[in-house]
């Protein structure tokens, strides 16, 4: 099998491995990161996900070389963390520009070149989509929204042939943990809450899955006839989110709370 795959944030973590999976099994694959990356096999276009002229651009390029996409991955991301009442809005509209707007552009312009034989749209979302994590309050908000928006592009694209999912990986060993961006600003009136929250979250992502684990999954969605409209990733988070889907919100909410906030 193979066809044209564009992936964002391909230069790191779960990108980089995804990229690497495809291109190794004889797909074209189109890298797009800021950063470039040395891949053998896979073209990389430096892009920032969050100016619309640079996305457009690179679609561009793209349509000129490879004409289609068959698949596109939305996965350019970062984390902050933080009390949401000290969080700044510079930094909430950025983490929002990157993880909601940028998927957003890259599927505005990846849609006209899937439309005419159909294609995949494949958005990287986060279990903290529907476990909102206290002090990752605006990254679980972002990954929410991302959910949102693959569901109602799915209904949106449905008669063209091109299927929308979105895959919600628990955690994740990869440079993502060392890139968040956190903020400790209040931590004397929340009793030292938020650094032992946050703490216990990067030692869950520590001991987390491998990229390598979480871009088999995607390969895997990637190539089924038919696609879900969201997957769980990772055997404790296919069954919270089941359990989600029949416990009292409150419960759920509480015992996410139990889990990250410990004085």
């Amino acid at each position: 099998m193979s066809g044209t795959v564009v992936i964002t944030g391909a230069s790191g973590g779960i990108g980089r491995a995804t990229a690497e999976l495809f291109a190794r099994r004889g797909y074209t694959v189109y890298g797009l990161s800021r950063r470039a990356g040395d891949i053998e096999g896979v073209r990389y276009i430096s892009a920032d996900v969050t100016d619309e002229a640079s996305v457009k651009a690179a679609f561009e390029r793209i349509r000129s070389e490879a004409g289609t996409i068959d698949l596109l991955i939305n996965n350019a991301g970062f984390g902050i963390s933080g009390a949401t009442e000290f969080t700044s809005l510079e930094d909430a509209k950025r983490l929002f520009d990157v993880n909601f707007f940028g998927g957003f552009l890259c599927s505005k312009y990846a849609i006209p070149l899937m439309r005419e034989k159909g294609g995949r749209i494949i958005y990287i979302s986060s279990a903290a989509a529907i476990f909102s994590i206290p002090f990752q309050s605006f990254y679980s908000a972002s990954k929410a929204a991302v959910n949102s928006l693959s569901m109602a592009l799915r209904n949106e694209l449905r008669d063209f042939g091109i299927t929308v999912t979105a895959l919600m990986p628990g955690d994740v060993r990869t440079g993502f943990t060392a890139a968040r961006v956190k903020s400790t600003e209040g931590e004397e009136i929340y009793r030292g809450v938020i650094e032992k929250s946050v703490a216990r979250m990067e030692k869950d992502e520590i001991n987390g899955m491998s990229p390598e684990y979480i871009a088999g999954q995607i390969y895997k969605i990637a190539v089924k006839p038919k696609v879900k409209p969201l997957y769980a990733l990772g055997t404790q988070y296919k069954l919270f989110a089941v359990l989600s889907k029949f416990l009292p919100s409150g419960f759920v909410n509480a015992v996410v709370g139990s889990m990250y906030v410990k004085k």
